[in-house]
């Protein structure tokens, strides 16, 4: 018999109800969840796991569940079926978790959610999916009748003996084979795949790579070539970043779960698998090395430091305070160094500098940010970042001092002579100077405001106020020239 969780008035109005797990009544395959948790946080465990795949799948769950526990209160269940469920449950329904999930995972989710009289899984010995599972329920439940709800091909065979057949987040290859089956309800809870997908990579981060341009900008090389060239450069970066996004969610999952806005992600909310998640990370990658062909190498050294760079970041360096402020800003002036590289357009001491400074200060103002609205919410920092409430006004000090220190390094590159070889009214220049600290103010005092939500430099990108001054700037330069 199943192993019983909570004694309840059995109700013989209806057959039993029996549920799937995975991708079911939790939106996410727990046995991929578990594997990331083993992965990041016992790589030694996960040696012995190329052998465990000849004992069969039963063993490899077992052995992945008693190697890591993940946390099944923040599992992204499906709150329609959920809801579903605990309504069935009040009505003295008995109800089943059969799943083919380990089955000391199945319990522990069972024991979570309260709303379970057995719980049926895989076992060690037998992986408990498919006929396996519908033979397992005809010898262990009293009625010879049942419900079943599931979401997979193999929850055909009981989805086809079910009494009232149901499905929750159906997959494609289910809804393109079960043919005549008529579910008579059906919970769905994900987002639309496209707007799933665009989240995944966040596509917004691309407006970072417009930096690349800037080189080929300044040094007025504004030729149709060039500008394809750097173009190329751009989309490159672009999959490059959005596969170690992925990477970085991917490793963040359960973090991610706990965070309430980050809980929303399309990985850690179960929109997207993870499998899926390290397929199109891969397949972003290899698209990425097919396009650096076709631009110089130094370029592609450039992209391989920011690849590593940014990995190094997610798993290690983001939690080192002012070390993670450092890694960011480099991440923003390697945007310059490689949009140069593709074109051979050299970066001068001036825009390194100036670029340092700014960067430097957008990246603690990020962190600022995040520990003002964390400081509103009176929360209290438990991301790993390694940052303190405490830690804000000497952040605030170092931010403003290396935002000025960039404005003070622009007007001594307008005072010396070698602007004029590019400028034939340097002096105009001076004008941009109260544009940039205004802009470089105004995004300090929306911080201290708690009204910086996101990163700077899509911020900036997409703020109406940056984005005219951005123009007049533009103009002022128009004018130099």
């Amino acid at each position: 018999m199943p192993q019983t969780h909570k004694q309840v008035t059995p109700s013989y109005a209806f057959p039993p109800l029996c549920v799937d797990l995975d991708g079911t009544l939790v939106k996410s395959d727990t046995l991929q969840d578990s594997l990331l948790a083993l992965f990041r946080s016992h790589p030694s465990k996960a040696l012995a796991l190329p052998m465990l795949v000849f004992r069969g799948k039963a063993a490899f769950k077992r052995y992945v569940t008693d190697a890591v526990e993940i946390d099944v209160l923040h599992l992204p269940y499906n709150r329609l079926l959920l809801q579903y469920l605990r309504d069935e449950r009040a009505r003295g329904r008995t109800i089943y978790l059969a799943t083919g999930a380990d089955e000391h995972l199945a319990q522990r989710v069972a024991n979570h959610l309260g709303i379970f009289d057995g719980v049926l899984g895989s076992d060690g010995a037998t992986n408990l999916t498919g006929k396996s599972k519908l033979d397992r329920l005809k010898a262990s439940l009293a009625s010879p009748e049942f419900d079943y709800i599931g979401n997979d091909i193999p929850d055909l065979p009981l989805l086809r003996h079910s009494s009232q057949p149901m499905l929750a987040n159906p997959t494609l290859r289910l809804r393109m084979t079960s043919g005549n089956l008529k579910p008579v309800r059906v919970f769905n809870e994900r987002n639309h795949p496209l707007r799933a997908f665009f989240k995944a990579i966040r596509i917004h981060q691309w407006a970072k790579n417009v930096l690349m341009f800037l080189p080929l900008l300044l040094a007025h090389h504004l030729h149709w070539n060039l500008i394809l060239i750097t173009g190329l450069a751009f989309v490159c970066f672009g999959l490059t970043a959005s596969a170690t996004y992925i990477v970085n969610d991917l490793l963040d999952l359960e973090t991610n779960r706990r965070h309430p806005r980050k809980s929303k992600r399309p990985f850690a909310s179960g929109d997207i698998s993870a499998f899926q998640g390290l397929a199109l990370a891969l397949l972003f990658l290899a698209a990425a090395v097919l396009g650096t062909r076709l631009l110089p190498v130094e370029f592609s050294g450039w992209l391989l430091l920011y690849f590593v760079s940014t990995l190094t970041y997610s798993t290690v360096l983001k939690r080192i305070p002012l070390v993670d402020v450092m890694v960011l800003s480099g991440l923003y002036t390697l945007r310059l160094l490689a949009g140069g590289a593709a074109t051979h357009t050299p970066i001068s001491p001036w825009m390194a500098g100036f670029s340092v400074f700014l960067f430097l200060s957008l990246a603690i103002v990020k962190r600022f940010a995040e520990l003002e609205n964390l400081r509103a919410s009176g929360a209290q920092p438990k991301n790993g970042r390694g940052y303190l409430l405490s830690d804000m006004e000497q952040l605030r000090s170092f931010g403003t001092a290396s935002a000025y220190s960039a404005v003070v390094i622009f007007a001594m590159y307008i005072s010396v002579q070698t602007s004029n070889s590019l400028y034939h009214h340097p002096n105009r220049l001076w004008l941009m100077l109260p544009l940039m600290i205004f802009w470089i103010s105004r995004a300090w005092l929306l911080a201290s405001r708690g009204e910086l939500n996101e990163d700077p430099v899509v911020w900036a990108v997409t703020d109406r106020v940056s984005l005219l001054l951005g123009a007049a700037i533009a103009i002022v330069i128009f004018f130099a020239v």
